[in-house]
């Protein structure tokens, strides 16, 4: 029997398990589940094509004749069983997503809606080439700095070849615990998309600790949006049609702009600049905790609980059942309190079996995740006067 064979499969195995099943607790469980189930579930095509592949091959070389062979292909079989149930729940997504979409904007949302739509996702790149990111009508120019702290005041600019005009802008902020991570990692599946249908999007870094700490981050993400309110013009874009977006981390910062605008505590030096945001896509955030009877009662400066407001602007916000590092049940909180005081419409897209970082890949989930937000944009920029949500 092929020591490769036993080992391709053992590791596959491994991966699923921590995919399928997902144990989120005690955390250090929960972080080995993120870390090894991460890739597998959300590209789960690719494990079953290396699993079958394998298994072909030691069948036809002759080498599933021991019983030592024959217990591998039962755990390759069960392994792809196991990897078969990640891709349903990803392809389920799209269910989800438009039943949020029919909940946070009301039954007749389309009707709405004038912009075209998006109607067949990738497959080709979902189920061949889901790392692959770049576009040929999408150029990205890198590296512009909007402050003074170096490579951690750069941010890129992504737009179409043909340089649009009067472009809605995306802002988009990663993630990494304020401790690590990258402009160029995480949700370009987005970027790219937004870019291609004529958005310009931005994509920044900003300082992490030590460098900084609170409210340097924030304050870094504000310099952002003044830097766009400034400087978009130069690239295509109508910078009063403004969406701030981010993953983990920088989900709470595009929570925290959205409902600090124009705070002069977070832009120190630059308060005259005009800091609003039309509305907020929060992917797989943290967004602290709250106690309090009351929006704001206990909440900590830090935490967009501390910053609730009727006339917050309109959000979207996504989570994983599975995430293992920021829990459902905090995004779902923190849904609810929105809910409770927002006059705007608040989207709601809970992802069946999604893992944190859900954004890296062009997966079934997460390009399912990008024709919501298409969509959630579209109707926002058709019927702003409609944004207050008259379904609560």
């Amino acid at each position: 029997m092929p020591v490769g064979y036993m080992v391709t499969t053992t590791i596959f195995a491994w991966c699923t398990f921590f995919a399928v099943v997902a144990p989120r607790r005690p955390r250090p469980l929960g972080t080995l589940s993120f870390w090894c189930g991460l890739g597998l579930n959300e590209v789960p095509f690719v494990g079953i094509y290396v699993l079958v592949a394998s298994t072909a091959l030691a069948a036809a070389e002759g080498d599933l004749d021991s019983p030592a062979a024959k217990v591998t292909a039962a755990v390759a079989a069960v392994t792809v069983v196991g990897l078969a149930v990640s891709a349903w729940r990803g392809l389920r997504t799209d269910q989800v997503v438009g039943r949020a979409l029919e909940q946070g904007l009301g039954a007749d949302w389309r009707a709405r809606v004038h912009a075209p739509l998006r109607r067949h996702r990738p497959w080709a790149r979902i189920m061949l080439l889901p790392a692959l990111m770049r576009r040929r009508d999408v150029r990205r120019i890198p590296d512009i700095a909007y402050g003074d702290a170096g490579r951690r005041n750069l941010l890129d600019v992504y737009r179409r070849r043909d340089a649009p005009r009067n472009a809605p802008v995306l802002i988009y902020f990663h993630g990494g615990g304020f401790t690590g991570g990258a402009k160029n990692r995480e949700a370009r599946p987005l970027l790219h998309r937004l870019a291609g249908q004529g958005w310009v999007c931005i994509s920044a870094n900003y300082r992490l600790r030590p460098e900084t700490t609170f409210p340097g981050h924030q304050i870094d993400a504000k310099k952002v949006i003044a830097w766009v309110r400034e400087h978009a013009p130069e690239y295509g874009a109508d910078p009063s049609r403004l969406f701030v977006a981010g993953s983990s981390a920088g989900s709470n910062l595009a929570a925290m702009c959205a409902l600090t605008p124009n705070h002069p505590e977070f832009q120190p030096g630059f308060e005259s600049a005009d800091t609003s945001v039309t509305a907020a896509i929060c992917l797989y955030g943290y967004y602290g905790h709250f106690f309090g009877e009351e929006p704001g009662e206990t909440a900590s400066p830090n935490q967009p609980y501390a910053y609730l407001d009727p006339g917050a602007p309109p959000f979207l916000i996504a989570h994983g059942t599975k995430d293992a590092l920021a829990t459902v049940e905090g995004a779902r909180n923190f849904v609810d309190q929105l809910r409770r005081v927002s006059d705007r419409a608040v989207v709601y897209a809970e992802l069946p079996g999604g893992q944190h970082s859900f954004d890296l890949f062009h997966s079934p989930r997460f390009e399912a995740v990008v024709d919501g937000v298409e969509a959630f944009a579209a109707w926002v920029l058709a019927a702003p006067e409609r944004a207050p949500d008259s379904t609560r």
